[in-house]
């Protein structure tokens, strides 16, 4: 007899009214022949988010619990609290997970023993430069060799998208760091393989994610991703990844030619610039040839975006 443990889906939301309903009716639609409870960590919106919730309360039997600190890994964590699963599932309020998600995940964690498992991140746009932002979050180009953006065979690794734990481990090295109010996923996985728990990388589980609308919304999100990265690896210096110096060093190259323009340096400045924005416009160029979308040709500019925030951000961010 196949054993289904119970299993909690937890997920901390602000401001997510636009997203919601759908993240929410995926989560329970899961074809799952187990016990399965849905736990909402709910932090002080500016939108309908609450209202959202209250009728998903009445109509669908979720737990809604209060997050007053308002961060993600605060929310995460009142919500583990909460839960009464043997498998805790990470979702969030703009992503939307595949009916068999939850069954293929338990499988996983059984036939692994893994502590942690995860899968791709696939980022699906609507409006023009959304569906751009979408194609840089899985170009090479724009984030490397990362198997949660792009794939890749199955297997033990560094980070996975969202994540779906044993609640022993998740007890084992204390949850989430409430100090990280970014990356604090990455530095969870990061205390789990030092714990002896495998982190582990199943490319079946494949789940829709929103990106940002625009490249200001972008920008931000990337400086912040940069900027607590490096807080990362301030508390874990080991945990550094040689994808993760490329942003900073590049920022600092096109620091050091835009600096060199004025001076008897400028052609040697010229080529450097002019060379990184030929790969830029090349990307653009790959990506609406390969996908036939016109809009795809601004994919090389949310790829810039991403590289000069996220190494700006750790240039200048926390330690």
């Amino acid at each position: 007899m196949i054993s289904h443990p119970h299993v909690s889906i937890v997920m901390p939301v602000r401001d997510e009214a636009d997203n919601l309903r759908a993240t929410l009716d995926a989560c329970l639609e899961q074809r799952y022949e187990g016990p399965l409870e849905i736990i909402v960590a709910y932090a002080e919106s500016d939108d309908a988010t609450r209202d959202i919730l209250a009728v998903y309360e009445r109509s669908s039997g979720i737990r809604v619990v209060d997050n007053p600190q308002g961060t993600t890994p605060a929310g995460l964590n009142a919500a583990i609290d909460a839960a009464r699963g043997d498998i805790i599932v990470r979702c969030d309020g703009h992503a939307v997970l595949p009916a068999d998600y939850v069954e293929t995940a338990a499988a996983t964690l059984a036939e692994t023993g893994a502590g942690n498992v995860g899968g791709v991140q696939r980022a699906v746009g609507s409006a023009p430069m959304q569906r751009a932002i979408a194609r840089a979050m899985t170009n090479p180009i724009g984030v490397g060799d990362a198997r949660f953006h792009r794939g890749g065979p199955p297997g033990p690794t560094d980070t996975v998208y969202l994540g779906v734990f044993r609640r022993e481990a998740l007890d084992d090295v204390g949850g989430y760091d409430e100090s990280l109010v970014r990356n604090q996923d990455y530095e969870l996985n990061v205390r789990l393989r030092e714990a002896g728990w495998t982190v582990w990388f199943d490319p079946a589980l494949e789940v829709v994610y929103t990106p940002r609308g625009t490249l200001s919304g972008l920008w931000s999100q990337y400086r912040q991703y940069g900027s607590w990265k490096r807080k990362v690896i301030a508390l874990h210096p080991g945990s550094i990844k040689a994808r993760q110096l490329g942003p900073p060093l590049l920022v600092a190259g096109l620091a050091v030619g835009l600096v060199s323009l004025p001076t008897r340096m400028r052609p040697l400045g010229m080529t450097a610039l002019g060379g990184y924005a030929g790969v830029l416009a090349g990307v653009g160029l790959y990506e609406a040839w390969r996908t036939r979308d016109p809009a795809t040709l601004l994919t090389g500019a949310a790829v810039g975006v991403m590289h000069v925030s996220w190494g700006t951000g750790f240039l200048t961010g926390r330690t």
